[in-house]
Order: structure tokens, then sequence, then C-alpha cells
């Protein structure tokens, strides 16, 4: 039997969003499910919520909404974010990122959460 996960993307402003709604989908309120790309990877290559048998697939409601909402301006306040913590030798790369993101141009953070689904859970999301 495969388990199908909700994510409803009218609940999905900002990244800090998805986590909370991919989070409950996945274990119910207050539920985890990564906190940042590289620990979704680790949760969706199994073991850390899903099924350990990779019998799951998401589901992402009202995606376009979503899409909308993590575009652009969402991405860059991320790399703000991402440039006030990061080592300094990751600062140029960052802030050129952030460039892009604030004209406009470049990967938005929906399109970095399709690229983890991607690489480590192939075909498991379905954008609804």
């Amino acid at each position: 039997m495969t388990a199908t996960y909700v994510l409803d993307g009218g609940g999905i402003a900002t990244l800090e969003d998805f986590w909370r709604v991919i989070g409950e989908a996945v274990d119910g309120p207050g539920g985890y499910f990564g906190r940042n790309l590289d620990a979704l990877a680790d949760c969706l290559g199994g073991g850390f919520g899903a099924p350990d048998d990779h019998d799951f697939v998401f589901e992402w409601h009202d995606h376009e909404t979503s899409r909308a909402r993590l575009g652009h301006p969402e991405t860059a306040r991320q790399l703000e974010i991402r440039l006030a913590r990061c080592h300094p030798s990751s600062r140029a790369t960052v802030a050129a990122e952030l460039a892009e993101a604030r004209a406009g141009r470049g990967a938005t953070v929906f399109d970095w959460l399709l690229g983890v689904f991607e690489q480590r859970a192939p075909g498991k999301l379905r954008l609804l």
C-alpha cells in the first residue's frame, strides 16, 4: 500500500511554512521532515519519516500558489539569511545568487525543493 502525504500549497508562503507543512503531513502536528534542504534529502532517502520501503508519494495541492509565493522575493529572503550565516569563503557565491534573485533571475526556493525531490525521490511528488 502506498502512503500518500498531502501538502496544502495554500498554506505555504515561506520556506519555513514548507518545513512545517511537510512535517505535519508526514508526522502530524509538530512533526519533523527536514528543516533545510540537506535534511529534506535525507528524509526523502528513507528511514527518517517516510516508510523505509519507499512506498510513498507526496501530493502538493495548490502548488501554483506555492510556486508564486516561493518565487524570487522569498528566494532573496532565504539567501539573505544564508549570507548572514555562511562561511566567509562562500559569501561571494551566495551574494551573487542573492543579486540574481533580487533581479528576478535564477532558481527559486520552489525550484530548490523540486530539485531535492527529483534527486532523492524521483516520481514521488505529484504537483496538483
